[in-house]
């Protein structure tokens, strides 16, 4: 009995690994991932509330350090979004600055110790809870389509139904001579449908892949422990020296998830 509870590498990686799901239909579809959600959410409570407490202190005098830090962040965001989109920024800047937070916030859950805060989360998931949105595929795609549906919003809204239904089949390749039309048509379809398509898929499973990869990282350096005093020892030391390199990692898979947001916003305004 005691051997089928004795815990070996891969049961220990398979545990922090596993969802607290509940099923809500038929089949794996309907399964919702409830800590991604959860963890998801109340990160997005805490980024709104941490805004609203900054510009509720917030003077037209001189800053302090708070109000100082949001300003310096709303202005970095902004004048990225001026150097790729030059219409009015009202929607985009905001939209911008709320998925770099968002993000953020997901993947700073990496740093949390998955063992002490297991203490917590056994309470009331002993089969698992993970902490870390942003390693849940669900996670990063939803982000990904949002955005993916804001891209054919703006295309639409700009370029009307038509016009955005004729650059659909009439471009990159155009429909002249008019005895190939129907051939560049087809391809031009094709074209445009792999686009449409690749854009979700690389824009969520860039930060999905370098989050999972991170949490395994993490989760085979703190098995060293187990291996006495100098297994802790370099556990501990190799550890630190990952968390310094992974907070590049969190803020750069952030930033690159905004920027990549401003760019499929843009170009949907754009006409080719």
């Amino acid at each position: 009995m005691a051997a089928e509870h004795e815990l070996t590498p891969t049961s220990y990686i398979g545990h922090h690994l596993t969802f607290l799901q509940h099923q809500v239909g038929e089949g794996s579809f309907w399964t919702l991932n409830v800590d991604s959600l959860v963890t998801a959410a109340l990160l997005g409570v805490l980024g709104l509330g941490f805004l609203w407490w900054v510009v509720r202190g917030a003077t037209s005098g001189v800053p302090n350090k708070r109000q100082a830090f949001v300003e310096l962040a709303c202005e970095f965001v902004d004048n990225q979004a001026k150097g790729m989109f030059h219409g009015d920024r009202r929607f985009i800047a905001p939209t911008a600055l709320t998925v770099f937070l968002w993000v953020l916030l997901m993947n700073a859950m990496d740093f949390l110790p998955v063992d002490i805060m297991a203490w917590f989360t056994h309470l009331f998931a002993p089969l698992g809870f993970r902490l870390v949105p942003t390693a849940d595929v669900n996670t990063t795609f939803a982000l990904a389509l949002s955005v993916w549906l804001l891209m054919i919003y703006f295309s639409i809204a700009v370029k009307g139904l038509g016009g955005w239904i004729h650059e659909l089949l009439c471009t990159p390749f155009g429909v002249r001579p008019l005895w190939m039309s129907p051939l560049l048509v087809f391809f031009n379809l094709l074209f445009n449908v792999v686009e449409y398509v690749s854009k979700p898929l690389s824009h969520s499973l860039r930060l999905f892949g370098n989050m999972y990869a991170g949490e395994i990282i993490f989760l085979l350096l703190w098995m060293m422990a187990g291996a006495g005093i100098v297994g802790a020892f370099f556990a501990v030391l190799l550890g630190l020296g990952w968390a310094i390199f992974h907070i590049l990692i969190v803020v750069l898979q952030a930033y690159i998830f905004m920027m990549l947001t401003i760019v499929y916003i843009a170009m949907a305004h754009e006409s080719h």
